[in-house]
């Protein structure tokens, strides 16, 4: 059995008010504390915290090449137990959010089989939300 802490990550976004309602609203995270720079919210249980930073002319994502999928870097997300992945998979196609890569199982029948699935959020910072059916297989080589 896993013991997990909470992570605490920040990230930019350009449009406070847009990705604070994305979060909320379409992820359902509740929203912590704020200021009229940063908003907290709990996002399955870990802090997640939006910074305003203005946005610049040459912001790309970087991509590699995963189980023949253009899996984008910098990503951050959680690996959810695997009944509430696909409750939130549903769930984010009914809001009609815009996948990248469209919930699958990668790694089919290989070690480290997983469902996954990544969508950018309005500042466009990718996120990728995973599950396994045995958590064992994690960190499994």
């Amino acid at each position: 059995m896993l013991k997990i802490s909470p992570f605490h990550i920040a990230i930019p976004v350009h449009n406070l008010a847009e990705c604070r309602v994305f979060y909320r609203e379409v992820l359902q995270c509740e929203e912590g504390r704020s200021s009229d720079q940063w908003v907290d919210f709990n996002l399955f249980g870990h802090q997640l915290v939006i910074h305003y930073k203005p946005k610049t002319q040459n912001e790309t994502l970087h991509h590699n090449p995963v189980d023949g999928h253009n899996v984008p870097v910098p990503h951050y997300g959680v690996v959810l137990p695997w009944d509430t992945f696909n409750i939130f998979s549903k769930e984010l196609k009914k809001k009609e959010v815009r996948f990248i890569i469209e919930p699958y199982i990668r790694f089919e029948g290989q070690v480290g089989e997983q469902a996954t699935m990544f969508f950018l959020d309005p500042a466009g910072n990718a996120l990728e939300f995973k599950a396994f059916k045995d958590i064992g297989q994690l960190f499994a080589k």
